[in-house]
């Protein structure tokens, strides 16, 4: 992070807030804050907000600083298995407005170009400073490349080359947990620890971790950290497509639920577990034991101050979260105060576009002022 960034990052988390406060905050001199918040306002990323001053007082009056929601976003693109989501975002990750199609097919060139289609249309609604693509798989966050994505058949494709020649934005491309779980760094409900040590699971139809210490993200040297597919849970009995049985992503994955509930697609699985029906809601049930045996496992091995979980039944059903947190609770050996440490995720109705936003968001505070979003 740069010193804009920090100076970024310190109106995000405090605003509004005065510019000696931030410069108390940063550690960085009076003159540097007021230098680099005037080129920040410049850019629209911060604004100046009278309106929350205090009491006028004896000398100067002080007009405090916040983050301008509404001069310029970033674009989130979420690339699922069925379907893709493209979102817009503003700069304290809010979803502005989002779209979800289908694939009409699962080749990599044609759904990039439909994308591409679909970023062109929303970036007609501000001035856009990015755009950030979140998925499954293997992802090289550096080259911006899907090495992996056995669920979509994807191999070796280079999202960020394609999509920024189409588009003429700069794209980053990241795994579905290291973007939420920088998400929950910048915007979550439990950031100041998340900052500190945290665990992200992802439970979709594909699963991923990420973990990160002192607010790094880790990435591993060939950006391949976080595979936990074929991780071995107890109680899994779903033959995986690596010919084994008992691998967590084959016995969780939203097919395996739409499949056994037979069902058009998740959504209809969650209606259905939110109005009380009793199959669909055990089916959560169980993928939420499944999920907390994992969960368990990574509390252990990571210690982490947060562990958060982003699956659908934990998000939306209070019980199901419950019965994950219990999981942990009788799986774990580490002593954690789980309803303290396993939280849900922070954006249970937007995970997806927030995924992809996030990707984005996180270069826009960590180098706020690069040439790049002039």
């Amino acid at each position: 992070m740069d010193t804009a960034g920090a100076v970024l990052r310190a109106v995000l988390d405090h605003g509004p807030v005065a510019r000696s406060s931030v410069a108390r905050a940063t550690r960085l001199s009076a003159a540097s804050v007021s230098g680099v918040t005037t080129s920040l306002i410049g850019r629209g990323l911060v604004r100046e907000a009278p309106e929350a001053a205090g009491p006028p007082g004896i000398g100067r009056p002080t007009v405090p600083l916040d983050i301008d929601p509404g001069a310029v976003a970033v674009i989130g693109v979420h690339i699922a298995v069925p379907h893709a989501t493209v979102a817009l975002l503003d700069l304290r990750g809010r979803v502005i407005e989002q779209h979800r199609e289908p694939h009409g097919e699962r080749d990599p060139a044609r759904v990039l170009a439909g994308l591409a289609e679909r970023i062109g249309k929303l970036r007609r609604r501000r001035r856009i400073l990015g755009v950030g693509v979140a998925t499954g798989g293997w992802v090289d966050a550096v080259a911006g490349t899907v090495v992996e994505h056995p669920a979509l058949g994807w191999r070796d494709v280079p999202v960020a080359a394609v999509l920024s020649k189409a588009t003429r934005f700069p794209v980053r491309v990241d795994s579905n947990s290291r973007a939420l779980l920088r998400a929950e760094q910048l915007f979550g409900e439990v950031a100041a620890r998340a900052r500190r040590s945290a665990v992200h699971m992802f439970v979709g139809n594909v699963v991923d971790v990420a973990f990160a210490t002192g607010g790094v993200v880790h990435q591993g040297p060939r950006s391949a950290s976080g595979a936990v597919a074929h991780l071995s849970v107890e109680g899994c009995s779903e033959r995986c497509s690596c010919g084994r049985t008992g691998c967590l992503q084959a016995a969780v994955s939203e097919q395996t639920l739409v499949r056994r509930a037979q069902v058009s697609g998740l959504p209809e699985l969650l209606a259905r577990a939110e109005d009380g029906d009793a199959y669909a809601l055990s089916l959560f049930h169980e993928r939420a034991r499944l999920v907390g045996r994992a969960a368990a496992l990574l509390l252990d091995l990571f210690d982490p101050e947060v562990l958060v979980v982003a699956e659908a039944g934990a998000n939306r059903i209070p019980a199901c979260r419950a019965t994950l947190r219990a999981e942990v609770a009788a799986w774990s050996t580490a002593g954690a105060d789980v309803e303290q440490v396993v939280r849900a995720t922070s954006f249970p109705l937007t995970v997806l576009a927030v995924a992809g936003g996030a990707v984005a968001l996180d270069q826009v505070y960590a180098e706020p002022l690069s040439p790049a979003r002039t």
